[in-house]
């Protein structure tokens, strides 16, 4: 594997039930842009299907960093942005969360 390619990050987070709509929301009026203001490029959101393909309570997305110690830097300074601050001070919409990074192949497109 190279070192000179981005770093992917696949976060998926678990609605309260109930919630998927609230958790939808946060994303879409705040977080997307703040994971850009803090170095983060957005790859895609997607909420997960059941079997029978119905939406479940599930948010699924991919951003990329430069390096895992840029990763580090973006989630710390997004933390602690007063906007999302604000934003997530709300209800809690969230009940877990789950984190793997990604290295691309050397034959994938998506580097």
């Amino acid at each position: 594997m190279s070192t000179d390619t981005r770093i992917f990050e696949l976060r998926t987070y678990e609605a309260v039930p109930g919630k998927l709509d609230a958790l939808l929301t946060r994303f879409r009026d705040h977080a997307v842009k703040l994971f850009e203001k803090h170095g983060m490029t957005n790859i895609g959101f997607w909420v997960a299907q059941d079997d029978e393909g119905k939406p479940t309570e599930t948010l699924v997305y991919l951003v990329a960093h430069a390096s895992r110690e840029a990763a580090q830097k973006s989630w710390e300074s997004f933390w602690a942005d007063p906007e999302w601050q604000a934003a997530r001070s709300g209800e809690q919409v969230t009940a877990s969360a789950t984190t793997k990074f990604l290295e691309p192949a050397e034959f994938s497109e998506l580097r």
